[in-house]
């Protein structure tokens, strides 16, 4: 009789809640419509890439070898060329900014180049973005290799090392900055469902006066966390799965392990998310406040020290230790192992292993908060 009475219980607070989710148009864009903006704003418009860079080339020299390689500095996409005639004026262009590089050729680049000297190519880069710098550098590297590979091959005297490097990307063969934030987006579209949505809504709750209604009922602490943990979860789950859909689909985000194991996993980060959402919502009653905190407390912790934005190991200790209670942490090592990778399980298990103990921890805490506020 107690099973039958706590289902029936269950299937009233539930019913109730599903009802509060469809009349609540907030909800539902929170759930299945930001999730497609932000996929798209970041799949489309946020790019860890850099193309087009506008660069000045001072070329004193006319001879074959460095008309060859300015052909391939103009046929690269990463490059857009305005050839200027003295450095004076290259430099001109780079103090106002409508160069980020310039390229220079000095007059003996291919006597030296034909005669097995080695010629030089000076690059100066503008600074201020010391990542966009860093990448201007490594596309200059890169033409510079491609035009030094041909020259080799077709048997032309070359000064090189003695050793031949061949590189192979792993797990992001294009090297497509996409492929990489497109996954890590999902824990943050999950972590605005889980964290944000769940205060919100108990908040209103408390403002409304229903709440203060619901605990007169019948309805246990067990009946109240279930019913609030379970149609966000269902909601949380199908912004995933949608997520998940665009990525692949319309981005082409290759994604290599099971649909299973994401299932699982997914879970478990969305459990410790709600659970933390519940903490949150079972001590404050004002909608404001409630969303404030969450943003503070959840969503950018989950921007700035999952690894998504910015790589963790090239930041302080201390911000790495506390990087490791952030659950997002270990969802966008999983998300990427997943699509990337495949079931890296050596990766996984201990990532998930660590979001079902968040998960308990919240939910726990969350309970007996809940339980404080039945008992008054």
């Amino acid at each position: 009789m107690s099973t039958a009475l706590f289902f029936m219980r269950l299937r009233g607070i539930l019913r109730k809640e599903f009802l509060q989710i469809l009349r609540d148009p907030s909800s539902i864009a929170l759930a299945l419509v930001m999730p497609m903006v932000l996929l798209f704003i970041f799949g489309y418009g946020v790019t860890l890439d850099a193309e087009y860079i506008p660069v000045a080339v001072v070329a004193e020299d006319n001879g074959n070898g460095s008309s060859q390689l300015l052909q391939r500095f103009e046929l690269s996409q990463n490059f857009v060329v305005t050839r200027v005639a003295t450095m004076a004026e290259a430099e001109q262009l780079l103090n106002v900014r409508r160069v980020d590089g310039i390229i220079h050729l000095r007059e003996n680049f291919s006597a030296k180049v034909a005669g097995g000297a080695g010629g030089q190519v000076q690059v100066i880069v503008n600074g201020v973005d010391a990542n966009r710098a860093r990448l201007i550098q490594g596309y200059v590297r890169t033409v510079a290799g491609k035009w030094f590979d041909v020259r080799t091959g077709e048997g032309l005297a070359m000064v090189g090392v003695p050793v031949s490097i061949a590189q192979r990307v792993w797990f992001n063969e294009e090297v497509e900055s996409r492929n990489f934030m497109v996954p890590g987006l999902i824990t943050l579209i999950m972590t605005l469902i889980g964290i944000l949505l769940t205060a919100l809504v108990v908040a209103r709750e408390w403002e409304r006066g229903t709440m203060e209604a619901m605990l007169v009922t019948p309805l246990r602490r067990i009946d109240i966390l279930l019913g609030k943990i379970i149609p966000y979860y269902l909601l949380g789950m199908v912004g995933m799965g949608l997520s998940v859909a665009v990525a692949v689909l319309i981005f082409g985000v290759p994604f290599r392990g099971s649909f299973g194991a994401l299932f699982v996993l997914s879970s478990l980060f969305m459990l410790a998310s709600l659970g933390f959402g519940l903490l949150l919502s079972a001590a404050i009653r004002i909608q404001f406040v409630a969303a404030q905190i969450s943003i503070v407390a959840g969503f950018l912790p989950a921007f700035f020290l999952s690894g998504l934005i910015f790589d963790l190991e090239s930041t302080p200790a201390v911000i790495r230790i506390v990087s490791h209670i952030v659950p997002a942490r270990y969802f966008v090592s999983i998300s990427h192992t997943l699509f990337m990778a495949g079931d890296v399980w050596e990766v996984l298990l201990p990532d998930g292993l660590m979001l079902g103990f968040m998960a308990i921890f919240f939910i726990t805490l969350a309970y007996r908060k809940i339980t404080k506020r039945l008992e008054g």
